[in-house]
């Protein structure tokens, strides 16, 4: 039976003058000591479907996730904040993960949709993250309609586990290409590919399949992931 999940609103300091809103979720029972920070990409924000039912499957699966917002989202902003900003705000969720959730942690994984992903790789490449893992939810390797313009230098500086999750018409990913670059990366990598989805893994309604369904599976593939590769 899977344990009921508790989810809190929490406000994250940003440096000494900014805070941002996130949402702790918590198994009410047994949580384990290894948990996820969630990142949005930068059309949406945490409440994103696919990021709200990944966050609380983990949680009900027995790992605490913590989603929060940019603070370009947060302040309900259409533009995404510099590089500088994205960055600080990542660190600012991790340090409350560790510092103030109260969780007792061994491990931590950071995952992220699209750009929110993106960032956490280029700053654990950088060693501005010190994470265990790391799980794209739709990693943007290329601009839309230029797949020769890979987003792939630093990927390959990173010496911890990957899961890369990719739909089978994300514009933003061409499938071939990443699967050209995967093999050559320095860290164990792991992809499950979404058949017939977008960025966020929509799929055509003629192929029958319920949306839920899709983000049940993407819950069920990280939980295998996460309870194999990161201790």
């Amino acid at each position: 039976m899977k344990p009921s999940v508790l989810e809190k609103e929490v406000s994250i300091p940003v440096g000494k003058t900014e805070r941002t809103s996130g949402l702790l979720s918590v198994p009410t029972a047994r949580p384990e000591r290894r948990a996820v920070i969630l990142a949005h990409g930068a059309g949406n924000n945490m409440t994103n479907p696919l990021l709200s039912a990944f966050a609380t499957g983990l949680a009900a699966a027995g790992c605490p996730t913590l989603r929060f917002n940019f603070l370009y989202a947060h302040q309900k902003k259409k533009s995404p904040d510099s590089r500088a900003a994205l960055v600080k705000t990542w660190q600012a969720a991790h340090r409350f993960l560790l510092e103030e959730s109260r969780l007792e942690l061994d491990s931590v994984v950071a995952a992220g949709k699209s750009m929110g992903g993106r960032v956490a790789s280029q700053m654990q490449a950088d060693g501005l993250l010190p994470v265990q893992g790391l799980i794209f939810l739709g990693y943007p390797l290329h601009p839309a309609g230029n797949p020769e313009k890979l987003r792939d230098s630093h990927l390959y500086q990173i010496k911890v586990p990957m899961l890369f999750f990719a739909g089978t018409r994300d514009p933003l990913c061409d499938l071939k290409k990443l699967k050209g670059v995967l093999p050559m990366l320095n860290a164990p990598w792991d992809l499950r590919t979404v058949n017939g989805g977008d960025h966020s893994f929509n799929v055509p309604k003629s192929l029958g399949i319920n949306q839920q369904d899709i983000f049940r599976q993407i819950v069920e593939k990280a939980v295998e992931w996460l309870a194999r590769s990161v201790s």
